[in-house]
């Protein structure tokens, strides 16, 4: 396989496990799952977590099959390598568990790209939007701590911009663990 086909492969698998791992989020932040891009990522992820939810069971809030499916989503990449001799079946256990702690840089990206959906709706105005709605749904249990101890600066709410801040320095302390587990 080329490496552009191989290269778009693992962008589609990406998608997908940021999809489910969306899933994930709308059901432990209890989203409005009437809400039509809720409809839809239900509708995407159905086959995959439906199927796994019998091994994994929802607790609470907390979907354990549409985690699971998101981790194998992403270890499918490596299984579908292994007749192309890029990884070796001996590795499969090490590589579901890089799948695994790959799962929470796109969970970072998530709220991160959520703060920025967020702000800019504000000052456009477009807050009734689904999209922005839901993706509200999603960020506001994140940013509530940091609006309760960041008072708003007369009209301004900076709270977002140190939310942003501590998201870039989660995400780069995590790439260098992993840089440093893996070295």
């Amino acid at each position: 396989m080329e490496n552009g086909a191989i290269n778009v492969l693992r962008y589609l698998l990406d998608f997908y496990a940021t999809v489910l791992l969306i899933r994930f989020l709308l059901q432990i932040v209890q989203a409005d799952f009437f809400n039509p891009i809720s409809q839809i990522i239900l509708k995407i992820t159905a086959p995959l977590v439906e199927t796994l939810n019998k091994i994994f069971p929802t607790i609470k809030n907390f979907n354990s099959a549409a985690l699971a499916s998101a981790i194998l989503v992403k270890w499918s990449f490596f299984l579908i390598l292994i007749p192309f001799g890029n990884v070796i079946p001996s590795q499969l256990g090490l590589f579901l568990f890089i799948a695994a702690i790959s799962i929470v840089e796109p969970l970072i990206q998530i709220y991160l790209y959520g703060i920025l959906i967020i702000a800019l709706s504000s000052w456009i105005g477009g807050s009734s939007h689904p999209i922005v709605r839901l993706t509200s749904q999603i960020i506001d249990p994140y940013m509530k701590p940091f609006r309760n101890i960041i008072p708003p600066i007369g009209m301004i709410d900076i709270s977002p911009m140190v939310a942003i801040l501590v998201l870039i320095f989660a995400e780069t302390q995590f790439q260098r663990f992993v840089n440093n587990m893996m070295f």
